[in-house]
């Protein structure tokens, strides 16, 4: 019976990154066809997803502190709430407007938000949930797969809305945010925190600690998680662009498309969170092949735009992500004591948002150059971050004090 508690718990949290990323991912398919009815640039249409991105960069400290003072829950449901006010706020406004693109931005703004306080609140709640490690990494697997999978079906889904009308998915995303927060509210039972979380100014000196003793492996994860978010949002930016200016691909097989090197990303992800258990040089390890399959196959595409090459190194890219993005997490997240993991954590968070707002702007300027120089230059980034991973994460030494 206790197991299948952990079950519906499980489940129930793997819907908030699910649905967080629909809100988001949808877009992808669709900005072009945005682009062209609103008379906007390429670059003030991935401002719909840098926006986003950029106000939940912000707001997720915040949301990852006052989850440790007032629990998990008490910051993810109110934030399903906004992020769905601001769903319906851009939904009308491209229904209703003539001119709906900066409603448009206010409404992403409070997805923004919403996003920021619930979707990086899953990890630390995870960790609360689990006392044995290896269950830790399996949860922290299942929530890596859901978010990824919300990225498979999301332009697959974002396509087929768009089909009907093109603001459609903005309208589809407050019932998905209905759907998670009655999930929440009825099937999860967060644990008590262990202890009341400290005034500002005693978390804010604790962070410092965790910072100085840590700092050198916890940059290294955040700076490779950043990156691998960005190097997936802005190739699949690229991709929806050019498959629609380039092929003429559109509407329900764009959504396929885009959606294969994404399903790759999702079923690497849930075989990693079962084979990671509570090894911390596998985790380590995994995430060098990881990156280094991510690089290999970025700098493969450097050298040619045809479209098969380009398909199957964004497979083995997603393969490579899935792998290191549960490794990451579960470093993140087992490493680091309950009353400040969500705190911690959600600076993690903030990197990889960091990532998914500047990957479509940066793509979008680099396309203005040449095809070889985006991806050869994406491909450095991605050896730096197989770099910094093979230098600054050496668990034997740093992570050894945080797990003890």
């Amino acid at each position: 019976m206790k197991q299948d508690k952990k079950t519906w718990d499980i489940i129930s949290i793997s819907s908030i990154p699910l649905v967080m990323t629909l809100g988001n991912s949808m877009l992808i398919p669709v900005l072009p066809e945005i682009e062209k009815v609103l008379g906007i640039s390429s670059f003030q249409v991935s401002m719909l997803i840098t926006v986003y991105s950029i106000v939940a960069i912000i707001c997720i400290p915040i949301a990852g502190y006052l989850s440790d003072h007032i629990g998990r829950k008490n910051v993810i449901i109110p934030s399903l709430i906004i992020a769905a006010i601001g769903g319906l706020l851009s939904g009308f406004a491209a229904w209703q407007m003539e001119n709906p693109y900066w409603i448009l931005i206010i409404g992403r703004l409070l997805q923004g938000i919403g996003a920021a306080g619930a979707a990086p609140i899953v990890m630390p709640l995870v960790g609360d949930l689990y006392s044995d490690e290896k269950e830790v990494s399996e949860g922290l697997g299942m929530i890596e797969t859901s978010n990824t999978l919300g990225k498979v079906l999301s332009p697959i889904l974002g396509a087929a809305l768009a089909m009907a009308v093109w603001y459609m998915p903005f309208f589809a995303f407050p019932i998905f945010c209905f759907i998670s927060i009655l999930l929440m509210l009825f099937l999860v039972k967060e644990p008590q925190m262990k202890k009341d979380a400290p005034a500002f100014l005693a978390f804010l000196q604790s962070l410092k600690v965790i910072f100085k003793r840590e700092g050198r492996w916890l940059y290294a994860v955040f700076t490779v998680g950043g990156i691998c978010m960005f190097v997936l949002f802005g190739v699949l930016f690229y991709l929806s662009t050019m498959l629609e200016e380039t092929y003429q691909i559109v509407g329900m097989k764009k959504g396929i498309l885009l959606a294969i090197p994404l399903a790759a990303l999702c079923i690497s992800s849930y075989a990693t969170g079962k084979v990671i258990g509570e090894e911390k040089q596998k985790m380590k390890w995994l995430t060098v092949f990881g990156i280094g399959l991510l690089t290999i196959a970025v700098i493969s595409v450097s050298f040619s735009k045809d479209i098969y090459l380009l398909l199957t190194a964004l497979f083995v890219s997603g393969i490579g992500i899935g792998i290191a993005l549960p490794s990451l997490d579960a470093l993140v997240t087992e490493g680091i004591k309950m009353e400040q993991r969500g705190s911690i954590t959600s600076f993690y968070s903030s990197m990889r948002f960091v990532g998914v707002a500047l990957g479509p702007p940066v793509f979008a300027l680099l396309m203005k150059t040449s095809h070889f120089f985006m991806f050869i230059a994406n491909g450095v980034i991605c050896l730096l971050a197989l770099i910094l991973v093979l230098i600054a994460i050496k668990p034997d030494e740093e992570v050894k004090a945080t797990w003890s």
